[in-house]
């Protein structure tokens, strides 16, 4: 038995469930096994499960695993083609399937009036073969991918024989299947289908999509908007396709993708090397250093190249371009022996291209921290928009609460590392304030809050939050200011405002508003903050409200006032507690005669009737 399984299975409890690759190892660190997975966390944990029925080939993989990495994709489609190039690439023991070599694997379009695409061991069948090909797995998922993205037919029927014999069958219902079997397509257009799809194959989406451009403008041109509109609707199915991976791209044919995230004072970088139009490796890289980001990048980039000076590639894609960038340029251009050119996106392919290495940052620090990959990237994207030095990790949420200005309270929530730390929670009852005074009551809340802190007095209030957000707009943030002021702390402090729907809308300073519409991580957990310290205050101000009724109802009985009532209240707690007592027990802690006790017993229990 494998003496490390304690030890991945607790690795692996953390990992995310995004779609990616993972590469088993050995204790040499040799890569002995690659795999894709729709959900990381699912796939790799069916691994080391204590009664795990594996074949003997897995057994015997699961044995020799020391470790293992990941790579973080947008899809299972970029998993899979991934998986592909890292076995070609490393060949591990392991993927026999994958790396079969016993016969080639081909696509054929079949020698027909209207060709059906497939994948083929061989080439017995008459047809025009595109091959070939080491993988029959990547033929057949290949095949897939061009069937579905053209809408080809995958039937049996044959064409044009059984032209309008049958209604068409369900694929082309959901849009799976063009309906040749209705009989509305000529040959002469279905070929010019096989022809795209063919190109597709061959070039990628990049150059199929500019030829069948050309072709849809020339259309226009001669006045044939249909065949236009055809071509139109084909460029956009293939382009979509084309969209949902990166890891086979154009864009880059050899280049560095770079990006950063940060916790907890732990800074990961994320390398994404792509050569000859594919994903060759990742490479994850932690510090801990008290420098900024852009301090930590630059120093990062000298290092990191001139240990890899024969691995230079021809650009290097950023976040953001250091200081003198041109100087970097040169300097790694010397280094490669030829021109090298940094890249910064700001729109389109290459800043998703961005965002997946981020990606993978934010999971390498969530992996190592015991938390998910959001999480981590809500914290940065917050923390970056705010314009904090470093992401927030303890956040306090505040949230005034009364019912017609009754019950005045004032709720406290707590978020660490990006998740409801409930143990931290507070409530307020204003003391001074019993009106309707927003304002008035936030001032007060946080006041003592702040008394309690230099004080020392009480564990819950003896650390200084990273972040303080009000539940309210600029008139809140200019309210509380002086009082931090006051006190003399420097803490960032913004409101969380709402539209007319109760819905949370943006982020207030005290000199204006700061949209998080375009930073979808960190509107969720603002969302949810600003949901959380709503439902605790207000949970606590009905809570209140109910006992002051009951108490209220108390002081009806002659004998007992509203001491003698609010003695019973903090003692039972609950109307149901004070229901089981006695009516000895009653007369003893509400200090009353035996005659009171019996009066309010009955009236206990004629209520529960």
């Amino acid at each position: 038995m494998n003496c490390r399984l304690p030890e991945l299975r607790e690795k692996t409890a953390k990992l995310t469930t995004s779609p990616g690759v993972y590469l088993m190892k050995n204790q040499k660190s040799e890569i002995i096994y690659v795999g894709k997975a729709k959900n990381l966390k699912n796939r790799v944990t069916s691994y080391f499960r204590v009664s795990a029925d594996h074949t003997p080939k897995v057994a015997s993989m699961v044995e020799h695993v020391y470790d293992y990495d990941f790579i973080v994709t947008d899809s299972e489609y970029e998993a899979l083609v991934l998986e592909c190039s890292l076995i070609k690439q490393h060949q591990p023991k392991y993927n026999i399937l994958l790396k079969d070599d016993k016969g080639y694997s081909y696509l054929c379009f079949s020698d027909e009036a209207y060709p059906r695409l497939t994948a083929e061991k061989n080439k017995k069948k008459k047809g025009d073969y595109l091959g070939p090909y080491m993988s029959g797995f990547v033929t057949k998922e290949t095949a897939r991918e061009t069937n579905s993205v053209f809408r080809l037919p995958t039937c049996h029927k044959n064409f044009p024989q059984d032209f309008k014999k049958t209604r068409p069958c369900l694929n082309y219902h959901i849009k799976q299947c063009m309906g040749v079997c209705r009989g509305n397509i000529s040959q002469e257009e279905y070929a010019d289908i096989i022809r795209q799809a063919k190109d597709y194959i061959r070039m990628g989406s990049t150059d199929s999509v500019k030829r069948m451009q050309e072709e849809m403008e020339k259309a226009a041109e001669l006045l044939d908007f249909e065949r236009a509109a055809i071509l139109r609707d084909r460029i956009q199915a293939v382009s979509k396709a084309g969209e949902k991976q990166k890891i086979l791209d154009a864009a880059l044919q050899e280049a560095d993708v770079i990006a950063m995230a940060e916790n907890s004072g732990t800074q990961c970088i994320s390398v994404l090397r792509y050569r000859g139009r594919r994903l060759f490796d990742k490479e994850a890289f932690f510090f801990q250093e008290s420098v900024s980001q852009e301090e930590l990048m630059d120093s990062f980039l000298v290092q990191y190249y001139e240990h890899h000076r024969d691995a230079v590639p021809k650009n290097i894609v950023l976040e953001a371009m250091p200081p003198h960038g041109e100087m970097y340029e040169r300097l790694f251009s010397d280094f490669a022996g030829t021109k090298v050119s940094m890249v910064i996106p700001k729109r389109g392919t290459l800043l998703q291209f961005v965002q997946l290495a981020r990606n993978n940052a934010n999971e390498e620090l969530a992996l190592r921290f015991g938390r998910t990959g959001r999480e981590v990237q809500a914290l940065e994207e917050l923390g970056k928009s705010l314009g904090l030095s470093q992401p927030p990790q303890y956040i306090e949420a505040y949230d005034i609460s009364n019912l017609s200005s009754t019950s005045m309270v004032c709720g406290m929530v707590v978020f660490e590392n990006g998740r409801p730390l409930k143990r931290a929670y507070k409530r307020f009852k204003m003391k001074n304030n019993v009106t309707q005074d927003d304002y008035a009551c936030m001032r007060e809340a946080l006041t003592r809050r702040f008394q309690h802190y230099v004080a020392q007095d009480e564990e819950g209030f003896s650390r200084l939050p990273d972040l303080i957000l009000l539940d309210g707009g600029q008139g809140h943030v200019n309210t509380i200011l002086p009082v931090a002021k006051e006190f003399g702390l420097t803490i960032p402090i913004y409101g969380m405002v709402k539209d007319q729907k109760h819905r949370t809308r943006a982020i207030s300073s005290g000199g204006g508003e700061i949209s998080l519409s375009a930073n979808r991580a960190a509107f969720h957990l603002l969302t949810q903050i600003q949901d959380e310290v709503h439902r605790f205050s207000v949970a606590y101000m009905h809570q209140l409200h109910s006992k002051a009724s009951y108490q209220m109802e108390l002081t009806k009985i002659r004998g007992i006032g509203e001491k003698k009532a609010q003695k019973l209240l903090l003692h039972y707690k609950t109307k149901g507690n004070m229901q089981k007592a006695t009516q000895e027990e009653l007369a003893k802690i509400a200090g009353v005669n035996a005659g009171v006790a019996e009066q309010l017993y009955r009236q206990l229990h004629d209520a529960e009737e």
